[in-house]
C-alpha cells in the first residue's frame, strides 16, 4: 500500500517531466519486450508509442476519455515475474494524471473492460527510481476498470 500511495502520487509529475531515452536504448527496451512475450506465448498488438498490449475485455458503455476519472484494480510484475504492486481494492484517478502506459491503455477501454499491456520505461517511471520499482524498468500490468466518472 505504501507503494501504491507513494507511486501514484508521483504519477502526475513522472508522466509531465517524461525522460529522454536514445534510439538504441528504445530499441533495446522493445527487444526484451519481444523476447519476453515470445517466451510466455502471449500475442500483444504495438501503439506507435512502444506501449504492448492485448485488451482482454473491451468493457461497455461508451469510450473512456481523457477527461474522466476511472476506477480501477491492478497487477504489476516485472519481466522476471516479480510482482511489485497489486490493488485489489479499486483505486480512483483522473486519466490526465496516470503514467503514460496506463493512460494509453485506458483509453482503449469501456467501463468492465480488462487489459494486458507491457510498459517500456519512457511510458512508465522512466529515469525515476523509486522505493520498489527501480529506474528504466520494463512494467508489466493487468489492469480491469471498475468504474467511470
Amino acid at each position: 500500500m505504501k507503494l501504491v500511495l507513494g507511486a501514484l502520487a508521483l504519477l502526475f509529475v513522472v508522466s509531465s517531466c517524461g525522460s529522454t531515452y536514445s534510439d538504441e536504448e528504445i530499441s533495446s527496451f522493445d527487444k526484451k519486450i519481444a523476447k519476453y512475450l515470445k517466451k510466455k506465448n502471449i500475442e500483444c498488438e504495438k501503439s506507435p508509442s512502444g506501449l504492448y498490449f492485448k485488451i482482454i475485455e473491451k468493457g461497455e458503455g461508451r469510450p473512456i476519455q481523457y477527461s474522466d476519472k476511472v476506477s480501477f484494480t491492478y497487477k504489476g510484475e516485472f519481466l522476471n515475474g516479480e510482482v511489485f504492486d497489486e490493488q485489489k481494492d479499486p483505486v480512483e484517478f483522473d486519466v490526465k494524471v496516470l503514467i503514460g502506459a496506463w493512460k494509453e491503455a485506458v483509453l482503449k477501454m469501456n467501463d468492465g473492460g480488462k487489459i494486458f499491456l507491457v510498459s517500456p520505461p519512457q511510458l512508465g517511471y522512466g529515469t525515476n527510481d523509486l522505493e520498489d520499482i527501480p529506474k528504466s524498468s520494463i512494467l508489466v500490468f493487468e489492469m480491469e476498470i471498475t468504474g467511470v466518472k
